[in-house]
């Protein structure tokens, strides 16, 4: 038996509950799990903003230890250090056969499955995201890990598995952002600091943060802002103050809000691109009239985990992580245990702090 934090209905506070685990069958491995990042996408499955079958163990952003291996796994071995893949690939769908494994339409269909049970009542439980990482440990099919680089220590890399692959891809792949550009990021939670240590990465010369909180502007300065703005009504025009009266070349927005996206679209310049990284509700409409489409000339994008195919990916991280340029723990403000995650969540709801990292 292990303990894991289980949703028992959309809505529903967490619990945490002793779980029993299969043995990993063929294809399948067992984590021992070192960390797990607390994502907003995490608060958004618990509260029915978006939707996967519960009860369930939630968690997608992990790393650890391989302990057991099932039937004809050869990739890794028992003792192999592993970072979590939430969103494995199929390989075949029309968006894998065009090389936008971000979008595979088969991505989450293991968190259909019924992966484990109650030790309680042997009740069904299914895997979150596919790797369920608010647990001790998990299992697994093989494709949702990849090795962990090496150097990095296992609850930094854990960060690895989506606030950076989503922040550092919205700022390479997506926005596409080039040295000497001017970029506005909306949001410095873990995926917001991510997005502004990747845009001083990529050169940016004016990095603008935007945040209720005021307190987070020491972090988001460390990240490598040049200017804070304190989210209000006149958030955009304070941002194009800033840039000359013109706006940023770039905006990325990874709150989720129709309030923010409206922003994030009026602080770009003429003819620039805001990226849309934050996951919203249906409730969240976002309004633009024809004219001001034609006037702006600029480019809104939607973001799907930063346009990241992780194997590719990762191993690049991992050389920013070594070369210094990278800083995993400047992401993370509470290290908590398997307890602390409603907390974390009070915290993500009130916009306080960076990411909250379960450590094992």
């Amino acid at each position: 038996m292990v303990r894991a934090a289980v949703l028992p209905a959309v809505g529903a506070p967490l619990e945490i509950a002793g779980i029993e685990l299969p043995d990993p069958g063929p294809g399948q491995v067992r984590v021992r799990l070192a960390a797990a990042g607390v994502c907003h996408s995490d608060l958004s499955l618990s509260n029915g903003t978006m939707r996967v079958p519960v009860p369930a163990v939630l968690g997608h952003e992990g790393a650890g230890t391989v302990v057991a291996v099932g039937e004809g796994v050869t990739q890794v071995a028992p003792g192999s250090p592993v970072v979590l893949n939430w969103a494995p690939s199929c390989g075949s769908c029309h968006a894998c056969s065009l090389g936008e494994v971000w979008l595979c339409a088969n991505a989450l269909t293991g968190a259909g499955n019924v992966y484990a049970r109650r030790a309680s009542d042997g009740s069904d439980l299914h895997p979150g995201l596919n790797v369920a990482a608010f647990a001790e440990e998990t299992v697994v099919p093989v494709s949702c890990v990849l090795p962990a680089p090496e150097g990095i220590p296992l609850t930094e890399a854990a960060l690895l598995g989506c606030a950076v692959l989503t922040g550092y891809g919205a700022v390479h792949h997506s926005a596409q952002v080039q040295p000497g550009e001017s970029v506005a990021v909306f949001g410095a939670g873990g995926v917001g600091l991510a997005v502004l240590q990747a845009a001083r990465i990529a050169g940016a010369s004016q990095i603008v943060a935007v945040d209720v909180s005021p307190e987070k502007e020491p972090l988001a300065r460390e990240a490598g802002a040049t200017d804070y703005v304190v989210a209000s009504e006149g958030t955009a025009r304070e941002v194009r103050a800033l840039t000359g009266g013109h706006g940023v070349d770039v905006a990325v927005e990874c709150v989720g809000r129709a309030v923010t996206i409206r922003a994030a679209w009026e602080s770009t310049r003429r003819g620039g691109r805001t990226t849309v990284v934050g996951i919203g509700g249906k409730d969240q409409q976002v309004t633009f009239n024809a004219l001001e489409i034609f006037h702006w000339g600029r480019t809104l994008a939607g973001c799907v985990y930063g346009n990241s195919d992780p194997a590719r990916d990762l191993p690049v991280l991992a050389e920013h992580v070594r070369a210094g340029r990278l800083d995993l723990g400047g992401l993370v403000t509470d290290r908590i245990a398997l307890d602390g995650i409603p907390a974390a969540f009070d915290n993500m709801i009130a916009g306080k702090g960076g990411r909250a990292l379960v450590v094992f």
